[in-house]
């Protein structure tokens, strides 16, 4: 009797490593964008765990290469906040800025949630929504935060100016 046994490995063939290489490839691409912390202040100080703090996180626009949004925020300390248990406030700030040439690399609808980050375990995000202004040719971003039973009227606005020679390609 011929032994066909090759080891546990022997049924994923290069073909079935290179799907399962082209799907981890598009898990990572299909991840939401990242918030990349430029900074932060220590507000209240704990004796345990970390100290409650306002953040500046900055996020890359996916959608308008060239445009930077910086949010600030803050989150919570003490050992819920150090397990990541706590929920942090509501209130956030954004400023966005042309930090380089604008270009779109694809048109953009009217609005579209741009990045949402985790505030809470369960229930609460921080959103961050990019409006097209058309009629003023610029691009408005709203920063709020929501719950699943529950959401916060805190808010914040910024707006990024396009100049009038470069259109806003839209969506239809």
């Amino acid at each position: 009797m011929k032994n066909t046994s090759r080891g546990r490995h022997a049924r994923f063939t290069p073909a079935w490593r290179a799907c399962f290489a082209a799907a981890a490839a598009l898990a990572i691409a299909a991840t939401p964008a990242r918030a990349e912390e430029i900074g932060a202040v220590d507000t209240v100080w704990k004796l345990i765990g970390a100290n409650h703090k306002v953040v500046v996180e900055a996020y890359d626009d996916p959608g308008v290469l060239g445009v930077t949004c910086y949010v600030s925020r803050a989150k919570t300390g003490g050992i819920s906040g150090s397990f990541g248990l706590a929920e942090d406030k509501s209130e956030a700030s954004i400023a966005c800025r042309q930090v380089g040439p604008l270009s779109f690399p694809k048109p953009l609808p009217q609005q579209e949630e741009v990045f949402s980050e985790r505030l809470s375990i369960l229930f609460k995000r921080l959103r961050v929504v990019r409006m097209v202004d058309a009629k003023r040719n610029a691009l408005t971003y709203l920063t709020y935060s929501d719950r699943l039973i529950e959401g916060s009227p805190q808010n914040s606005i910024t707006a990024v100016p396009v100049d009038r020679t470069i259109a806003i390609p839209l969506k239809r």
